[in-house]
């Protein structure tokens, strides 16, 4: 048996589709099971991760996990998981973690959420994917308004990667041999600026769409309406500081699942209708 955290997610919901297509036994840990659709066969839980107490039942007899980062209290969490006889932890991490800038946010919780998977005593795969592909989703209420796309940090460019790729290595990682202790940094096959994307979103919704460079003091307005202002300065010391590069294309997906990753076009092809 499988745990998927998260598993309505950009990550979680092809990674449940993939493990049942795979056969696996697969239990999906969701807020509310009367609201969500999941594939035949797959066992909805519900449980609070901040609450470890409270997934008992979820763990039983489980054998893997996909676990998301940056929980209240994660190394009780995971030695509920060891108490349950948990064999592998599959945890998603990002890019940051490898800064290990315990002074940035984003880097911060993602560092320790490691720390704790390494010292829980469980064998572990971390996964460590740059940009999604699905961040492109974001533009959907300017689309609504018209063709023309503001964005925050124009001049960066990224080797964003498709989620469902990203799924594709957890299911891997949780049902074979081989992947216990690697860190598996993931990225898509090309490296674009957002005018790149936007100009392969025009070409696939048939739209004549622009993209403007949004100002940092307008892009930081508009991230503190919907985020801590910490986590605004992690992404303005990645970004405009620097401090992280996601622009390196890397063959790890490949490696992994013996195919190529997606292009940000093939993921727009099979995501167009939202943005209709």
């Amino acid at each position: 048996m499988i745990l998927v955290t998260g598993a309505t997610g950009n990550i979680g919901s092809p990674l449940v589709a993939a493990l049942a297509q795979a056969g696996q036994q697969v239990r999906a840990l969701v807020r509310d099971p009367r609201r969500v659709t999941l594939p035949q066969g797959v066992e909805p839980v519900t449980g609070d991760l901040n609450a470890p107490d409270s997934l008992t039942g979820a763990l039983t007899g489980v054998r893997g996990v996909f676990l998301l980062p940056g929980y209240a209290d994660t190394p009780a969490l995971l030695a509920h998981m060891r108490q349950a006889g948990v064999e592998r932890v599959v945890l998603l991490s990002s890019g940051s973690a490898a800064l290990a800038d315990m002074g940035n946010a984003v880097s911060r919780y993602m560092t320790l959420a490691e720390r704790d998977v390494r010292e829980s005593g469980l064998p572990w795969t971390f996964l460590r994917p740059r940009a999604f592909m699905s961040n492109a989703l974001r533009w959907l209420p300017q689309l609504r308004e018209g063709d023309l796309v503001r964005v925050p940090f124009a001049g960066v460019a990224a080797a964003a990667i498709d989620p469902a790729d990203i799924a594709a290595v957890a299911a891997l990682a949780l049902t074979g041999d081989g992947h216990a202790g690697r860190i598996y940094d993931l990225t898509g096959p090309d490296s674009l600026l957002p005018a790149d994307q936007v100009a392969v979103l025009a070409d696939v919704l048939g739209r004549d769409l622009r993209c403007e460079a949004l100002p940092d003091a307008e892009a930081r307005a508009e991230m503190e309406a919907s985020m801590p202002v910490e986590y605004v300065d992690a992404f303005f010391s990645f970004y405009a500081d620097g401090t992280l590069d996601e622009s390196q294309v890397l063959p790890t997906v490949h490696e992994v699942t013996g195919r190529p990753s997606r292009t940000f076009g093939q993921w727009a092809q099979a995501h167009a209708e939202a943005f209709h």
